[in-house]
């Protein structure tokens, strides 16, 4: 299983933006939006061994709300980052005056959220791993088990309480390469590196 776990700082909790301003007024949905396609999308498939959490903390509990993305029973999710931000603006809109999480799209919850304790828990996860460029080259990293778990950001750093809970969990650091890149290229880089050892991996007969 694959896991990622990203903490998006600017999207309007309500889904209270347009699609024809993912960049601005949508707080950086365009960039969210192309980390959750990248995630699932193959070329011609959905990678279902893969999991994805996306922390809208814009507001503070309880505002803030949680999606959670399972890839085994997702569906409606399509390459293009405009069609993957109507889909988590959809489940924003429906979620913003409704008390409990719940089901928005086949494979998709949606529901209040405290992110730091969303985070917390994440975190206390098997192989986890913390992406940032300030990490050890990712080739160095030896995972635990075949189950893995990222968290990263989106293209605003971490909270300083985020950053603090991060630094205390212990868990390590590890950056995909030498340039800042977007949120999307880590993803992709990430699976690369997964994929590369899982096909690396004997062949039990």
């Amino acid at each position: 299983m694959r896991r990622f776990l990203l903490l998006a700082h600017r999207v309007p909790v309500r889904g209270g933006f347009t699609l024809n301003d993912l960049a601005g007024g949508g707080g950086r949905m365009d960039e969210v939006a192309r980390a959750v396609s990248t995630a699932f999308t193959l070329s011609n498939d959905l990678r279902r061994d893969t999991e994805m959490t996306v922390l809208f903390s814009a507001e503070p509990p309880p505002a803030a709300r949680k999606v959670h993305l399972v890839g085994a029973r997702l569906r409606y999710l399509n390459p293009d980052e405009r069609s993957t931000a109507a889909l988590l603006k959809n489940a924003l809109v429906r979620a913003a005056d409704f008390p409990r999480e719940f089901e928005s799209s086949p494979g998709l919850r949606v529901g209040p959220a405290d992110p730091l304790d969303e985070l917390r828990a994440f975190l206390r996860g098997p192989g986890t791993v913390w992406l940032t460029e300030s990490g050890r080259p990712v080739a160095e990293w030896a995972p635990p088990g075949s189950d893995v778990a990222a968290v990263l950001s989106d293209p605003d750093d971490p909270t300083p309480a985020e950053a603090e809970l991060l630094g205390a969990s212990g868990v390590p650091r590890y950056s995909v390469g030498p340039r800042s890149l977007r949120t999307s290229q880590v993803v992709d880089l990430f699976h690369a590196e997964v994929d590369r050892r899982e096909a690396a991996r004997p062949v039990t007969p």
